[in-house]
């Protein structure tokens, strides 16, 4: 029988893109831990009430808030929704941070990219959580934990990843500065790196197309393609006190693709 702790004790995560895919399988691996939620979608509430619904369903709570991550301008006015949902969850500061948000993008050519797709490609994936997680500073429990979402394509390099993979190794530049700078405070910085997950992202390349599907299980080591639940539960172990002491660290979490 698990124990969960009471309110007043329990932790607080709040999480970016947490209505769909990994995100969503994050917030629901957190509140099995007895971790409750804030997580924000971009624009399809159904989806985000229904993960409220699961997470209730749990014995945890979360809150769902509105956010394009890309636009910076709205972070001050999703800070005081942030104040307010945690006042609604009886705390005033919250314990974890997961820099999950990101946009579909298409395999582009280094010399076909255009400005508008890499500037679309920067906003949310490297300035958004950059600026993001500076205005969230003063909410975040002095001990806490940072996890930034990163790609294997960082490591994997391969035709038409040019822009995407760039705007991800920036992101795990940034969070050994963020480890490096954060640490006085005790807050732990690291990055997660999925390899290939079967979701709706880029279009479910992965998940809908059976031909890619079937050449990215025969280049991963355990031989399928990944899926939301192969990334959720790792992230939320991540996050837990047994990790404590895991911090700048990059962690791949593929099933062995292209060792």
């Amino acid at each position: 029988m698990t124990v969960q702790p009471s309110q007043s004790a329990r932790k607080i995560a709040i999480v970016t893109g947490g209505s769909r895919g990994i995100g969503r399988n994050t917030v629901l691996n957190l509140a099995a831990r007895g971790v409750d939620s804030l997580f924000t979608y971009h624009s399809h509430r159904e989806d985000a009430d229904a993960v409220v619904a699961a997470v209730q369903e749990a014995g945890a709570r979360a809150v769902a808030v509105q956010l394009d991550t890309g636009e910076v301008g709205a972070f001050d006015a999703f800070v005081t929704q942030v104040r307010s949902a945690l006042t609604s969850l009886g705390a005033t500061h919250f314990d974890f941070l997961v820099n999950n948000a990101g946009n579909n993008h298409r395999n582009m050519p280094f010399d076909k990219a255009t400005e508008e797709e890499l500037d679309n490609l920067y906003r949310v994936h490297f300035k958004g959580a950059f600026f993001l997680s500076q205005k969230l500073l003063p909410l975040i429990r002095d001990g806490g934990r940072i996890v930034n979402i990163s790609t294997g394509r960082t490591r994997i390099i391969g035709p038409g990843g040019a822009a995407y993979g760039s705007m991800k190794g920036a992101v795990e530049v940034l969070t050994k500065y963020m480890a490096k700078e954060l640490g006085p405070r005790g807050i732990t910085v690291n990055v997660v790196a999925p390899g290939a997950v079967a979701t709706d992202f880029s279009g479910g390349i992965v998940r809908d197309n059976p031909e890619v599907n079937r050449h990215i299980a025969e280049l991963t080591a355990l031989g399928r393609a990944g899926v939301p639940d192969d990334i959720g539960p790792m992230i939320a172990a991540l996050l837990s006190d047994d990790n404590r002491w895991v911090n700048a660290q990059r962690i791949e979490v593929s099933g062995g693709l292209v060792i």
